[in-house]
């Protein structure tokens, strides 16, 4: 198995502040992520004005208004996320945004080396078109879809020029029950689509990414913020940097512990072979020319002697010399 490339997914927990953004790079490199992930807007080209708030929103929020009003304060300006793309070369970590709208998607073209879509735009057709054209490797969101509606936009990235898709497992309510992961989600987009497959997590915890990890995920998005109390959608839904960090540390460590599938004697335990395993050796004590029987032999460690897997090719045989209790059999 490859590594996994782990998203930090800042998205909007700027708050629309690009000092803030600068410290989110900062979080998402000291913890190891592979990326840091935002999310780029044009706020009339993504929303009516009469668009609502998610429940979730107004939960974590506490107060509702229009969805116009809280992305308002959320967003940064295109000239913001050039600056960003420049800050994430500098701090040797991968800038990647994800476009709303297709005015978004012309203007990070020449910022991303990949893609990564929403789950909300699952959906979309002209958008899945304009991405595809680009040709370059998409990540997919799968959240809120069924696996025909999946299919659909599969189809449509294909026939318009795509480069390689990943599909994401994803839930989208934040923070997801643990009752509505529903990982094994992930495997079926595995095998129905034959395309690599991994999980975009908004549980309150890390243990269902690196779960996923286990279960073969070939990428891990998660969102995360510098505090879950700051004013915002998504900020209680979000690691804080150290927990992030943990998260990272927990997969990378589930990348060794998985190894390469095949079953033989690692390279540690070799040297314990013969401390754990059995030898044949003598009950009591055998006489040279005496023949060696189920009453004369037993088996005991340590296991550097005969195996006890050659028993049967040991009983009947004749003691070539004298053997005292517990001294291993040699033929």
């Amino acid at each position: 198995m490859g590594k996994v490339l782990i998203i930090a997914e800042a998205g909007v927990n700027h708050n629309g502040d690009i000092g803030t953004a600068k410290k989110l790079v900062d979080a998402a490199k000291e913890s190891g992520a592979d990326i840091v992930k935002f999310q780029t807007a044009k706020l009339e080209a993504l929303v009516s004005k009469a668009a609502p708030m998610a429940e979730y929103q107004k939960k974590n929020i506490g107060k509702e208004e229009s969805q116009i009003e809280m992305l308002r304060k959320l967003l940064l300006s295109f000239d913001d996320f050039v600056e960003l793309a420049k800050y994430c070369e500098h701090q040797g970590i991968q800038f990647l945004s994800t476009p709303f709208d297709i005015e978004s998607i012309y203007f990070l073209n020449d910022l991303v080396k990949i893609w990564k879509i929403p789950s909300g735009e699952i959906t979309n057709m002209p958008y899945l078109i304009e991405i595809a054209k680009t040709g370059k490797p998409i990540i997919l969101s799968t959240g809120m879809s069924y696996i025909e509606e999946v299919e659909a936009a599969v189809t449509v990235l294909q026939d318009h020029g795509a480069g390689e898709i990943t599909l994401l497992h994803c839930t989208t309510q934040y923070p997801t029950p643990y009752e509505e992961v529903n990982l094994r989600a992930m495997l079926t987009l595995k095998e129905k689509f034959g395309v690599p497959a991994g999980y975009s997590d908004h549980t309150e915890g890390i243990e269902v990414p690196v779960a996923a990890v286990a279960m073969g995920a070939v990428v891990i998005e998660k969102h995360f913020t510098l505090d879950k109390e700051m004013e915002g959608p998504d900020h209680k839904a979000s690691l804080e940097p150290d927990e992030l960090k943990r998260m990272v540390k927990e997969i990378r460590n589930i990348e060794k512990a998985l190894g390469d599938g095949k079953k033989s004697p690692s390279a540690s335990e070799t040297a314990n072979i013969a401390v754990a395993r059995k030898s044949i050796v003598a009950s009591k004590e055998i006489k040279e020319g005496e023949v060696f029987t189920e009453e004369n032999l037993t088996t005991k460690r340590p296991g550097n002697g005969i195996s006890p897997m050659q028993w049967f090719e040991v009983l009947g045989r004749t003691a070539s010399r004298d053997f005292e209790e517990d001294e291993l059999i040699e033929l």
